[in-house]
């Protein structure tokens, strides 16, 4: 399978785009305003142990409480009452000047060390577990563990045992590892290189424990662009494109270091026309927001987010077909299912969800669908779960859900509706506009151009100290004149071209 990875790096976000065989699969997106917190290490401070809730909130110093539950504690001890009561493991400093290990319950006020495990949603803090690991190129190193596993991905037995039983050699006394799935037909070697380098970090984060007063950042992990390469760089990547010189060089330094056999596929992409248009991947991303999703040959889904799930519904549409009711009805839910198990990827939709599929009648082709979708959501990297298909036609299922939808990132709730429908963000106008103007100097090498926008839209632009809509300019070396119009809605842009004495919104795709 042909397998892609274009990254868009700009101002305002950074898009990374993973394709298999030219269609779109996974998004990721990240902006300064919303930065990652998945994998970062917190010295952190018991604010509230809550025995009913089988948790605690931990300050980490952010504007809501981590959430930690008693399953992502490192030890559950004893029971008071019925209740589990959470044991974590303590540095004490001796008179002698001697450090010990000690086991205590987890009480409030404790220091903590803990790792986010699942960013924040909407109002809800980060999760985060107190057994923090350390992500390598091929490993995981996991200090106060004492066995070595494999990835669930890697299958092949021999690879299995091959992989374990270096695995368990090379394991430090006090230390778990765990194979990841890059490391297939890897040699001993890159093991021990990139262990070296996860205990070199490990040695500095915990120098960075004892000196830092809590609550504070102990380890950042990588970017999100970084953790993409280091997670998802694998040999059969076909190509590696970003548009950032500067991210190129540092890819090609990581690359160099880690997987010099992936470096091949490293590209630069110098045109003056965005990439993610080159690649065609901009349409794809505009309807990821769109509720409906057409089938290939008839038929469509609708996505509907609730409070409690996510609610999938199939429709045959116009669809009719040549055969009788039940044979039509199993054709449009095999390709509904295909595009929910691609859409659940892309969309990162996580959590409970609830899909509604056209009834089917017999048993068999219950089953028959129900083996399409597991064997579609293999591809997922996301963990899921699911149950056999109803009488009704209703499948439901769980995704691990790591960060907010990406509905979530395009969006925010519409004060007017009160959050009951959805308009584009501030910062999606902001990037959408920026876009425009990167496809309209290409295609028309014109040197000025009007724009009217809404007052909160030129506030924006004008805010920072240095002015994004300076910094549009100088990139794209073109004179933007900038008008306010209040009668405007937040995401409506009108442009305006001196030189062909016209509107032009329509024209360019505004």
């Amino acid at each position: 399978m042909k397998k892609e990875i274009i990254i868009n790096s700009g101002p305002s976000e950074t898009r990374i785009a993973m394709l298999e065989e030219s269609e779109l699969v996974e998004l990721f997106v990240e902006r300064p305003q919303n930065e990652r917190t998945l994998g970062n290490i917190y010295k952190g401070v018991v604010r509230k142990v809550v025995p009913g809730m089988q948790a605690a909130f931990v300050n980490i110093g952010g504007e809501t409480d981590a959430f930690l539950h008693f399953s992502d504690v490192a030890d559950v001890g004893r029971t008071e009452g019925g209740v589990p009561v959470p044991v974590v493991e303590m540095e004490i400093i001796n008179q002698d000047g001697t450090r010990s290990i000690t086991r205590a319950p987890l009480k409030n006020g404790q220091e903590i060390i803990v790792q986010v495990i699942k960013e924040p949603i909407g109002s809800k803090g980060p999760r985060v577990t107190s057994q923090v690991s350390l992500p390598g190129r091929f490993l995981v190193l996991i200090p106060g563990q004492n066995d070595a596993g494999i990835s669930r991905r890697i299958t092949d037995p021999e690879e299995r045992r091959r992989l374990r039983t270096i695995a368990r050699q090379m394991r430090p006394k006090g230390f778990g590892l765990i194979i990841r799935t890059v490391s297939e037909e890897r040699e001993t070697e890159d093991f021990q290189n990139d262990l070296q380098n996860l205990l070199d970090q490990w040695k500095v984060l915990e120098k960075k424990i004892r000196e830092v007063k809590a609550p504070a950042l102990v380890y950042r992990d990588l970017s999100m662009a970084f953790s993409v390469v280091r997670d998802l760089c694998t040999p059969d990547i076909s190509c590696l494109v970003t548009d950032s010189k500067l991210l190129y060089k540092e890819i090609q330094r990581y690359l160099q270091e880690t997987a010099p056999q992936i470096l091949g596929a490293l590209q630069f992409y110098s045109s003056k026309e965005p990439i993610f248009d080159h690649y065609n991947i901009e349409q794809k991303i505009e309807n990821i927001i769109s509720r409906k999703v057409n089938l290939d040959g008839g038929g469509y889904i609708v996505i509907d987010h609730t409070e409690a799930m996510v609610v999938i519904d199939v429709n045959s549409g116009r669809f009719m077909g040549r055969k009788d009711h039940e044979e039509n009805s199993l054709k449009i839910n095999l390709r509904a299912a295909r595009e929910v198990a691609r859409q659940l990827r892309l969309r990162d939709i996580g959590g409970l969800i609830v899909i509604d599929f056209i009834d089917l009648i017999e048993e068999r082709n219950r089953r028959k669908l129900y083996e399409e979708m597991k064997k579609h959501l293999r591809r997922d990297r996301a963990k899921t779960d699911l149950t056999t298909i109803s009488p009704f036609g209703i499948l439901e299922m769980t995704r691990q859900r790591l960060r907010p939808a990406l509905l979530f990132t395009f969006n925010e709730p519409c004060p007017t509706c009160r959050g009951m429908g959805m308009v584009p963000s501030l910062e999606t106008v902001i990037t959408k506009c920026e876009r425009w103007i990167s496809r309209f100097r290409h295609a028309t090498h014109e040197p000025r151009v009007k724009l009217t926008v809404h007052p909160e839209v030129a506030k924006a632009l004008h805010s920072e100290k240095k002015s994004r809509l300076r910094q549009l300019m100088l990139k794209h070396i073109i004179y933007i004149k900038l008008e306010e119009d209040p009668e405007l809605r937040e995401d409506e842009i009108k442009a305006w071209s001196y030189r062909q004495k016209k509107d032009v919104t329509v024209e360019y795709n505004l």
